[in-house]
């Protein structure tokens, strides 16, 4: 049986351009198996620009990570368009599609992609349409239950990978909750996501946290998290855990969940690790 991949999904906030550098400086040395970059939530955020990302990703793959460039969710402008089409260009890389725009260019350029979450596969037909067009790998929908991945035919070469810690992405809006929070129009947000490197918890009348404002993204309340699930997933069609990148103590739960991986920490034992770096409340599921 081959050992669980891990992987550091792409990063879902907006941070200075030194902390975002600095985490990717950090990542070189975890263990983590797949590093995934790029921007993939609001085209606004700048800091770290197409050609940073690729230089980091060349950066990275000298290192032994096996790198994915990630792409915008919502293509909202030509400028978006031509990003992607960048993205897609470079060439060495797979790229994650998280649109179908994406995935129409890789098919074309015939370049090897991942099936990102939000492409919404419910059924074999439409993986296995992906996998005709070049998918090596997918990402269930946050939302999609243990049972139904379980059930999937999934086509040979076709990697499965689920979301394993973080705040799941729930929906992305073409309105940014953020800038309204702070009455602010979106095209004058003044980059408010910035003071929120975590995302903006919101929370109901009874001081329970409820969802969480990243953007024009919408994401869970609470931390999500598989830890102590790991004996379910061991063995099963998973070949891949995505955890999600957090600004601090990101380095400590990778560590976690590769001695979940390598068989030196019970999955009982999992939540008292985390339960000190998790920036919220945790919970195992959509």
């Amino acid at each position: 049986m081959e050992m669980m991949k891990l992987s550091l999904g792409p990063l879902l906030y907006y941070w200075s351009r030194e902390d975002t550098l600095a985490f990717y400086g950090e990542a070189a040395g975890w263990p983590v198996d797949i590093i995934y970059l790029g921007e993939t939530v609001c085209s606004r955020r700048h800091l770290i620009r197409v050609q940073d990302w690729l230089d980091l990703a060349a950066t990275l793959a000298d290192t032994g990570k096996e790198v994915v460039l990630s792409s915008q969710t919502l293509i909202e402008s030509e400028s978006d368009l031509k990003m992607l089409r960048k993205l897609v260009g470079q060439g060495r890389f797979k790229v994650e599609a998280n649109e179908f725009g994406a995935v129409r260019l890789c098919a074309e350029a015939k370049l090897p992609f991942v099936a990102g979450p939000t492409l919404n596969v419910y059924n074999p037909e439409t993986l296995a349409m992906l996998s005709e067009s070049g998918a090596v790998r997918w990402v269930p929908p946050v939302e999609m239950p243990r049972d139904m991945i379980a059930a999937m035919p999934v086509p040979e070469n076709v990697e499965t990978e689920v979301f394993a810690y973080g705040r799941l992405p729930l929906a992305f809006s073409a309105r940014c909750f953020t800038a309204r929070h702070y009455n602010l129009q979106k095209d004058d947000c003044q980059f408010k996501c910035l003071e929120h490197p975590d995302g903006l918890t919101l929370r109901t009348r009874e001081a329970q946290d409820f969802l969480t404002l990243n953007g024009i993204q919408t994401q869970s309340g609470k931390v999500h998290s598989l830890a102590h699930r790991y004996a379910d997933l061991d063995g099963s069609k998973v070949d891949v855990l995505r955890l999600s990148p957090q600004l601090r103590h990101m380095g400590r739960v990778v560590e976690v969940f590769r001695q979940l991986a390598d068989g030196a920490l019970n999955a009982k034992d999992a939540p008292g690790r985390l339960d000190r770096l998790i920036p919220g409340q945790p919970y195992d599921g959509y």
